[in-house]
């Protein structure tokens, strides 16, 4: 307990998931939690729950697809905490089935790109800009195994090895001025967004590719098991880590 305590986080991504959990594992760590996403029922519904365990939060409806949007949700946070001490950009969409780079559609490509990639420089780019006024801050992106082994959809791996390349960017432009940047790269985890994959969907030769660089045998993540390392790389016991990009899927793909 008391991790985070006078610490202010975004969490993007925030009505369900990992980034519910999140926000629930931060705000009982004392930490002011801002969260965001498209629906502003359930981020109210994730808002209650932080309430009732007495912890403070604020929910604010964002696309961050749009730089507005973003802009508008780190204005928020100031205006109502004073400062950002700690960004998850977990917010992020997936397409409807694996489309290797040969079947991938145009608008998969806008649609996830503008999202899980374009949406988490927006947010960093705001938010960087109050934790230089600190000159403290810790940024945590959510990409995944994707990411670094090229299992997935080609729009959706493309958009999560450009936030491995933005983390590692990021991390360099703030060497030696306490914000720092890092990137999680979960497996399968079990969430509402990928419970809804239905497997008629699923391009058949995709899918088959893939289970040669994973044990499909290996449990998946559960939205927890992410907040837990998000919270270690929010919390000042991993002030001396930065660029780094850590792999959280049992071992799937060792």
């Amino acid at each position: 307990m008391g991790r985070l305590d006078g610490k202010t986080a975004i969490v993007t991504g925030g009505n369900s998931g990992v980034g519910a959990a999140t926000a629930l594992l931060f705000a009982k760590e004392g930490a002011k939690v801002v969260i965001s996403a498209r629906r502003q029922a359930q981020l109210e519904e994730v808002a209650a729950k932080i309430r009732e365990a007495g912890g403070e939060v604020l929910s604010v409806v964002t696309d961050i697809s749009k730089p507005e949007d973003a802009e508008n949700l780190v204005k928020k946070t100031v205006e109502a905490y004073g400062r950002v001490d700690i960004l998850v950009n977990n917010a992020g969409v997936l397409e409807a089935g694996l489309k290797p780079v040969d079947r991938v559609l145009n608008e998969d490509m806008d649609r996830i790109i503008d999202t899980n990639a374009k949406g988490t420089m927006y947010c960093i780019r705001e938010a960087s800009a109050e934790m230089a006024k600190t000159g403290t801050g810790s940024i945590i992106n959510v990409a995944s195994v994707a990411g670094v082994m090229g299992c997935g959809g080609a729009a959706y791996v493309a958009s999560k090895a450009a936030v491995i390349g933005i983390t590692k960017h990021t991390a360099l432009r703030f060497a030696g001025t306490n914000i720092r940047c890092n990137a999680i790269c979960p497996g399968t985890i079990v969430t509402p967004m990928v419970a809804g994959m239905k497997a008629d969907n699923m391009d058949a030769d995709m899918f088959g590719q893939m289970g040669k660089h994973a044990d499909l045998r290996v449990q998946p993540c559960m939205p927890e098991d992410v907040a837990n390392i998000l919270l270690f790389f929010a919390s000042d016991e991993s002030r001396a880590i930065t660029g780094q990009t850590i792999v959280s899927d049992f071992g799937s793909t060792l």
